[in-house]
This record gives C-alpha cells, sequence and structure tokens, in this order.
C-alpha cells in the first residue's frame, strides 16, 4: 500500500485508460446516470494523480483534461501536477504536461510562474519537439511575466536554423508583443529579417501573418515596410501569404495614397490570372475597399463579382453578395446592373444569402424610394419563415428611424406601415414598434390625427387582445389614442374599444396605460360637452354627430365657425343626442371599472378609483340637470364642468422627446443626501400632516373648509398610527412596481420574445409581382416634388436614445506602435544590411533579465537596445553612455504617437512610391 492518498498497487496495476472513460460514458445516457459515472470517475482521478509513478499521474492528467474539454470539468487543482509532467525527461508525458497546462492555465493560476524555468529549459532544448511544446503552450499562456522572462530565449530562436523551430518562434512573437511591448525593442529587427529572406516561404508565411495581425491594430508604423510587402505582391505565388499582403495594403492605402498608383496594377494581374476563388475575393475586397477610385479596377471587381453570383456553390454566392455590398456605397451602378440576382437571393434556401441580399437592399434606402422598398419587403416579410421575416421588420425599423427618421418625408405612411406590421405573422418587434409610435407622437405634431386613427383600428380589433406578443404595440395604441384624443372624429368608439371586456387577458402593466387613457378620453369628452364655448374650436368638432356648418382645417387646428344663430340651433338640435351619448359612456364606464376597484395591483387599483371618481361626479350632476334643457347654459357653472377645466388645462401640455442622459444632467442640491432606501421616511416626514379626504376634489386641502380641529386632530393621530406601516407598504410597492420609480442609472430595456402573431388574411401577391415592383423601386428616380413640406420632427441636442461611448485605444497597442517606429525610423539607413552582424552581449532597455541561468547556455548571444535615432557609430559607446540615453528612450517612447510619423514618411519610401 502507498502512503496517506496515495492510490494502492492494484490500483495502478488496474488503471482505467482514457479509451475506458470514453467508452464508460457512451455506455450512459445524458443525465444522471452519465453525471454519477463522471463523479465516480474524478473521485478515482483525484486517487491516481497523486502517483509517485508518471505512468499513472499521465494517465489521470489525461483523463481529467478530457473531462474539461468535453464536460467543463474544473481541473484548476491539479495544476501542479501538469507542471509536474512537463519537467519529465519523456516526451510522452511532457506532452500531456503541456497540454492540460495549455487548457487550464489562467493568468491568476498560482503555479504559473513554476513553468518558467522549464519553459526556458525547453526553449533551449536540442530536441525540435520539446521546443515545439514550450513554444505552443506559451503562445496560450503567455502572461506579461512570462513573455519579460522569456524574451531572451525567443530571440535566439529567431534565427534557429530549423524552420519548423523558427516558424513556430516567429507566430509565438504576436502573443510576447502583446503582453510585453518592450519586446518589439528586442526582437523587431529580427522579425524584419525573416520578412526580407525568402529561402523559406513557412518562415515567410508566419512572418506576413504577424505583421498582417499588428497592421490591423496601428498600420501607420509600418508604413516604412511598404517596399518588403510590394515585393512580397509581385514575387510571391503562395495564395495564403498573397491573401495577407493584400490585408494589410488595404489597411496602409488609406493612410498613404501614393501606395495606390503602385500596387492597383499586380493585384489586377492577380485578380485576372489566379484560379483560387479565395484569394480573386480578397483581390475584390482590396480594390472595392481602398482603391475604388480607379475605374478600371472596380469595373474588373465587379465582373468578378457577377462571376460569383452566378455560381452554383452558395458559399461563393455568399461572397458575392458580400463584395456587392462594399462596392454598393461607392459604385451604386454595380447593384443596379446585378438587381434581378439581388431581388432573387431574397428568396433562396440559404438564409446566409437571405439576410446579405436583404442588407444590399436597405442599404440602398434613400428618402426617394423607401416607399417602394418598404412596400416590396413587407410583400416578402409575409411569405418568409418566422426568422426572416422578423429580420426584414428589423431592418426595416433601423433603418427608418435611423438619425431621428432623417429618411422619413410622409410621417402618415410610416405610420400606417407601423400598424400593419403589427399585423403582421411571426411579428416579434413589438418593443421597436412601441417606441417608435409613441417617439413620432412626441416627435411629430402634425401626424397625430394618422397616429390616433392607427391606434385606434389596433386598439377596436378584440382578436389582438387574445395574443400576448403584441401587448406592447396595444400599449402604444392605448396611448397615443388617449394622448392625443382631440385629433380623433370618434372618441366614443375609442372609449368601448378601451373597455371591451376581452381587456381582461392583458397584463397589469398595459391595462394600466389602458385605464389611464379612459380618464383622457372621458375628460375631454365631458369638456367637450359641459364647456362648448371654450371647447368649439378644439373638441365638438371631432364628434360625428356635429351639424355640417362646422369645417374643421388640420393645418390651422381652428374650426370656421357659422353666426352665432346658426351654432345656437346647432347646440340645441344635438344636445339630447349628445347627453344621450354622455350618459351611455359614463354608464358603461362605471359598469366595467367597479369591480376593478379594489384589484390587487396598486396601479389598476389607484387608476380605476380616479376614473371611476370623475365619472360617478359627472353622472349625478349630469342626471340631476337632464330635465333642465333651458338652462343648459348653465352647466358651466357645474362642480364637474370646473374639475374638467382644470384636468383638461392639465392634459393640454404636449409631452417631448427625453433623452436617456437628461436625468443625469440635473444637478444634486447643496446639502442634499440620497438614502438608498425609504428606512427614514417616517422620521423625515414626521411633521408633514394631510388631511383625509374621500371625496373628490383637486383643490389643496389646507383651502378646504374644515369643521373644527378636533377633527383634523383626529385625522393627524390616524395618519401618524399607520406610518410604519405606510413605510413597509412603500417598500413593498417599490419592489413589485419597479419600473415606475426614476433609475438611477441608464438601463438599457431588455428585449422582449414575440412569438408568432396572429395569421391576418392578407395580400397574396405572387413573387413576381414583388420581383417586378422591386425593380423598380431599385431604378435610381429623381426626389419627387412634393405636395406638402415634410413635418417638422423635433430633435435633441444630444443623443435621444444610445449614446455613443468613445472606444478608448489600448494603452498595449500605443506602445507596441512607438516601439515598432523607433526600431524602424532609427535605423533608415541599416534597414536593409545585416542586422544581426551589429549586435553584442549587453543589457536591453527593457529591462529583460538576459543572464546566463543554465550552464549549457554560457554561449547564447545577449541582445542589447540601443537609441535608434543615432547614428551607427554611436553602438560603439561604452554601456555607461547607453544607460543614460535609455532614459531618454524612456521618455520619447511614452510621447504621442503621431508626431514622427507624417515628417518620416518621404524619406523613407520616395523611390518605392516615384
Amino acid at each position: 500500500m502507498s502512503g496517506n492518498g496515495g492510490p494502492s498497487l492494484m490500483d495502478s496495476l488496474f488503471q482505467r485508460t482514457l479509451e475506458d472513460l470514453i467508452k464508460g460514458i457512451r455506455l450512459h445516457l445524458p443525465g444522471a446516470g452519465q453525471s454519477s459515472f463522471i463523479s465516480k470517475s474524478l473521485d478515482e482521478i483525484r486517487r491516481e494523480i497523486k502517483s509517485t509513478d508518471l505512468q499513472t499521474k499521465s494517465t489521470a492528467v489525461q483523463k481529467l483534461t478530457y473531462l474539461h474539454s468535453l464536460h467543463g470539468v474544473d481541473m484548476s487543482w491539479a495544476a501542479f501536477h501538469a507542471v509536474e509532467l512537463t519537467s519529465s525527461p519523456l516526451f510522452i508525458y511532457k506532452k500531456t504536461g503541456y497540454l492540460a497546462a495549455s487548457l487550464s492555465f489562467r493568468p491568476s493560476t498560482d503555479v504559473l510562474l513554476l513553468l518558467t524555468n522549464q519553459l526556458r529549459k525547453d526553449l533551449s532544448s536540442t530536441n525540435q519537439h520539446e521546443v515545439s511544446l514550450a513554444l505552443e503552450c506559451l503562445s496560450v499562456i503567455c502572461t506579461p511575466d512570462l513573455a519579460r522572462d522569456l524574451t531572451p530565449d525567443i530571440f535566439t530562436l529567431l534565427t534557429c536554423g530549423k524552420m519548423f523551430i523558427r516558424k513556430k518562434s516567429i507566430a509565438c512573437l504576436l502573443m510576447i508583443f502583446g503582453q510585453y511591448p518592450d519586446a518589439v525593442r528586442v526582437c523587431f529587427k529580427r522579425l524584419v529579417e525573416n520578412l526580407e529572406s525568402s529561402d523559406n516561404a513557412q518562415t515567410l508565411a508566419a512572418t506576413v501573418g504577424v505583421f498582417c495581425e499588428l497592421a490591423s491594430k496601428e498600420p501607420r508604423s509600418y508604413l516604412p515596410l511598404a517596399p518588403e510587402f510590394y515585393r512580397i505582391l509581385v514575387e510571391s505565388r503562395n495564395n495564403w501569404v498573397l491573401i495577407k499582403v493584400l490585408k494589410i495594403f488595404m489597411h496602409l492605402a488609406k493612410l498613404e495614397p501614393r501606395l495606390a498608383k503602385k500596387v492597383v496594377e499586380p493585384i489586377c494581374d492577380h485578380m485576372k490570372r489566379s484560379e483560387a476563388k479565395s484569394l480573386v475575393f480578397e483581390c475584390v475586397r482590396t480594390i472595392v475597399s481602398s482603391f475604388y477610385e480607379y475605374e478600371f479596377a472596380v469595373k474588373l471587381a465587379v465582373a468578378k463579382i457577377r462571376e460569383f453570383l452566378l455560381d452554383s456553390d452558395l458559399n461563393l454566392r455568399y461572397l458575392g453578395l458580400q463584395g456587392l455590398l462594399l462596392v454598393a456605397p461607392s459604385h451604386l451602378w454595380a447593384v443596379l446592373e446585378n438587381k434581378e440576382v439581388v431581388i432573387k437571393s431574397l428568396s433562396d434556401v440559404d438564409q446566409n444569402i437571405k439576410l446579405e441580399a436583404l442588407r444590399l437592399v436597405m442599404s440602398m434606402v434613400s428618402d426617394n424610394n423607401v416607399v417602394e422598398i418598404c412596400r416590396v419587403l413587407i410583400g416578402y416579410a409575409l411569405k418568409s419563415d418566422p426568422e426572416f421575416c422578423n429580420e426584414i421588420l428589423r431592418s426595416m425599423l433601423s433603418t427608418c428611424s435611423r438619425n431621428v427618421y432623417e429618411i422619413i418625408i410622409d410621417f402618415d405612411w410610416y405610420v400606417s406601415l407601423l400598424g400593419e406590421m403589427a399585423r403582421i405573422p411571426h411579428c416579434q418587434n413589438g418593443e421597436e414598434i412601441e417606441y417608435q409610435l409613441i417617439d413620432i407622437g412626441m416627435r411629430v405634431k402634425d401626424v397625430r390625427p394618422e397616429l390616433v386613427r392607427v391606434g385606434r383600428d389596433l386598439l377596436i380589433d378584440p382578436a389582438l387582445l387574445g395574443n400576448p406578443f403584441i401587448h406592447r404595440i396595444l400599449s402604444a395604441a392605448a396611448w397615443v389614442s388617449g394622448e392625443y384624443v382631440q385629433f380623433s372624429r370618434k372618441p366614443f368608439e375609442i372609449m368601448e374599444a378601451l373597455l371591451q371586456p376581452r381587456t381582461n387577458l392583458l397584463p397589469p402593466s398595459i391595462r394600466s396605460v389602458y385605464i389611464h387613457s379612459m380618464f383622457k378620453v372621458l375628460s375631454f369628452c365631458l369638456h367637450s360637452f359641459l364647456l362648448p364655448e371654450k371647447g368649439v374650436n378644439t373638441s365638438l368638432s371631432n364628434f360625428d354627430d356635429i351639424e355640417p356648418g362646422f369645417t374643421y382645417s388640420e393645418s390651422e387646428q381652428e374650426f370656421t365657425e357659422p353666426d352665432h344663430a346658426t351654432r345656437s340651433s346647432t347646440f340645441q338640435k344635438s344636445d339630447t343626442f349628445m347627453l344621450e351619448s354622455i350618459d351611455n359612456v359614463l354608464t358603461q364606464l362605471i359598469t366595467s371599472l367597479t369591480p376593478l376597484a379594489d384589484n390587487h395591483d396598486v396601479e389598476i387599483q389607484e387608476r380605476v378609483r380616479n376614473v371611476l371618481g370623475l365619472a360617478q361626479l359627472a353622472q349625478q350632476e349630469i342626471s340631476c340637470h337632464h330635465d333642465l334643457k333651458e338652462k343648459m347654459v348653465d352647466k358651466v357653472n357645474l362642480k364637474t364642468s370646473i374639475i374638467i377645466n382644470i384636468i383638461n388645462d392639465a392634459l393640454l401640455e404636449d409631452f417631448g422627446p427625453i433623452p436617456f442622459s437628461a436625468q443625469e444632467r440635473v444637478p444634486i442640491p447643496d446639502g442634499l443626501v440620497l438614502e438608498e432606501n425609504l428606512s427614514k421616511l417616517d422620521s423625515i416626514c414626521a411633521d408633514v400632516r394631510l388631511p383625509k379626504s374621500e371625496s373628490f376634489c383637486l383643490i389643496k386641502p389646507v383651502l378646504l373648509p374644515t369643521d373644527g380641529d378636533s377633527n383634523s386632530n383626529q385625522q393627524n393621530e390616524e395618519e401618524s398610527g399607520t406610518a410604519v406601516e405606510s413605510t413597509s407598504l412603500l417598500a413593498e410597492h417599490r419592489k413589485r412596481h419597479g419600473l415606475f420609480y426614476l433609475p438611477s442609472n441608464d438601463k438599457k430595456i431588455a428585449s422582449s420574445s414575440f412569438p408568432p402573431a396572429n395569421d391576418p388574411n392578407q395580400r397574396d401577391n405572387d413573387v413576381e409581382d414583388l420581383v417586378k415592383l422591386t425593380e423598380e423601386s431599385l431604378v435610381l428616380k429623381r426626389k419627387p416634388n412634393l405636395s406638402r413640406p415634410r413635418p417638422v420632427v423635433v430633435k435633441l441636442d444630444e443623443g435621444d436614445r444610445h449614446p455613443i461611448t468613445v472606444k478608448k485605444t489600448d494603452e498595449n497597442e500605443d506602445l507596441i506602435s512607438g516601439a515598432v517606429r523607433d526600431v524602424l525610423l532609427g535605423t533608415e539607413a541599416s534597414l536593409h544590411s545585416n542586422i544581426s552582424s551589429s549586435r553584442r552581449k549587453g543589457k536591453s532597455h527593457s529591462k529583460v533579465n538576459m543572464e546566463n541561468s543554465e550552464t549549457g547556455n554560457s554561449s547564447k548571444r545577449r541582445s542589447k537596445h540601443r537609441d535608434h535615432g543615432k547614428n551607427v557609430e554611436d553602438r560603439d559607446e561604452n554601456s555607461e553612455k547607453g544607460k543614460k540615453k535609455s532614459v531618454g528612450r524612456h521618455k520619447a517612447r511614452r510621447r504621442a504617437d503621431g508626431d514622427g510619423v507624417v515628417v518620416v514618411q518621404k524619406p523613407i519610401i520616395p523611390d518605392f512610391l516615384l
């Protein structure tokens, strides 16, 4: 038997292998049985991994690595055992240890530093396979400490005679530079040497790959290497290398316009000559992205895109649509030439092709063709699967609302389109449609009559109430119908739609909006009935039962009235109908809302009681004056009329758009301490005494007549007795109804999922009609002369919805770029010379410890970083001067990156560009 916790000899002899573990997992079905088997296997591994026998330990680590990779089992507890295996002299055990370290080690792993010496030892090994294992592991688990300590070893391997090792060491430099930017000053020259040497295709491919990744982050620093990249572009026949070089030139051409004249011809030659589709597509992408001002090159690229679009391979057709999408912003004629293929792609069997075609169509949308294109896309949405249907709707909503609806001229049409989207089957964009319906109503005053009509059509359809996935749209429809009810010609129908019995299918949050809209509609109707003299210009004309003597002008928003005698007769003729209509509305309202007066939801209960209080008061007073028709002029003096007049004045104030950052801009008064909770509310409000009254009144309580001080004192005692209870209720209310509390931070509303809506019986257009209509809509047209100007859209000075956050540049990228410029620009005279001949032993500026820590490494060469802005003879100065200059170099490295670049562009590559 072994020591404490160790496996017995029998366990080691009959240890299950990795193959046995895999077979055992496959014999158990996924679920409890498989989980139990894995747990049992983990217990075995925990015992086996403590063995002193490397074979047993290696097998245990193998099994644990498999469970970690495929089943997500945590293996951080076995990190030390992985380090033990990496120090084994046998390659098979070392391989297992490095694999486990690569998969499980993180920057926070405790034993990570224990691997430093072993990595250094394996990097200097004579066995190329051991060196390969160390390089692969380092490229995965590299940290700033590891990169700093192992940079000298990587520097040595960059000139290794074995191309297999040199290739991997070059690839590892990308991770080294990212973790430790000062390594650029040590290794960058040898990286450039490998770029200049063309003796091996593998090392060249690895070097170009590293430069491609570096140039994608900060391309300006690599402009001095443009001649070498051009030489590779002309001479190389490796498609992979050419693709990487094209990506580099795509970035460099945006910084140096003179490159285009030199590079465009070789790119076109590759595009004509090559049979590799990947290389041809990269040439196309480079031309249309960076060299689009050369017409002959663009025409050749468009011809190649056409070949991709007509190919039977779905992958190539997808690439063709991508290329067409790249060329569309600068050369719209290329899209028009291939519009038939684009239209056909909207109904393709491949989902990715349909999405690319949709993006291509949306990229062409402008204020001239937005109506036609949206009409076409609605037709395709009706005939598409749910996923693509919603993608079409999302694209339309995003494009049309871009930059505060800048491409929308006819807002009446767009509001109708939003209502049509709500009825499309499988619509899952209710949240965005809800936002835009309310947002347009607040921003565009001229569209409010049409907005109310669309909202009424949505509310009046009882079939929509049974669909729980468009309730957010119904909420917006109810809000706009109540907020802008003065623009409705049938307010009684809106009230009936809000009161229909199937509204009990709505969730409480939506139903509370319905009830609040009832309050607005009711106050509008009562104001129009009780105060006709004051409300005739804005209210009475909206009813269907008014006399034809009135005319309404939407543009001026006023009524042209007949003479006083005609107006008086009009009121007398229509008064009976109006009185009957108001009485019916009040009766229906009280009957429907009375059961909700004791609803458990506090928002519904509060709003219902407000509506019932107003309705009961109005019904009581109107019924008392039912027989006094000849004295209806006294309606103005009724108590209800006074209250309605106050409510109407409050509701006349329009809501405006508010940016997300509005609350943050409200200054906090000096001395105000905002508590995290309301636990101290009772002590804060101890001196506040509000009278309690059940009567419906809008006048301040202090102005109400009282019967005596005893009644007031009794009310105060009741209030103080329930202070603790009110605090708890308020806390519970905040917990349950956090939606109605102002948030402390800007939080995006979580997107809801909306499954398929009800299937409406709508258009049955043929695909041919859609294609024909699409072709007509894609033709460039002149901007039509509008019969009326575009309505005014209220805009804010700052962002309305989504504040734009500026992306900060990574500090490591700045350090890398500065180091690259120092190396390249400081050694201009000797850039193409043999750099290795000028190196000698010493310390580098990057403070990397270059001392000989191994016995067999006494002859290892060390690099000393010098000030690259000096002449070549400055390298022979003593080490003391070098140390003093290093301080200046360190300060120069931290300066802004843009100063030295413009100055050195002309002297670096004048002959190449001219």
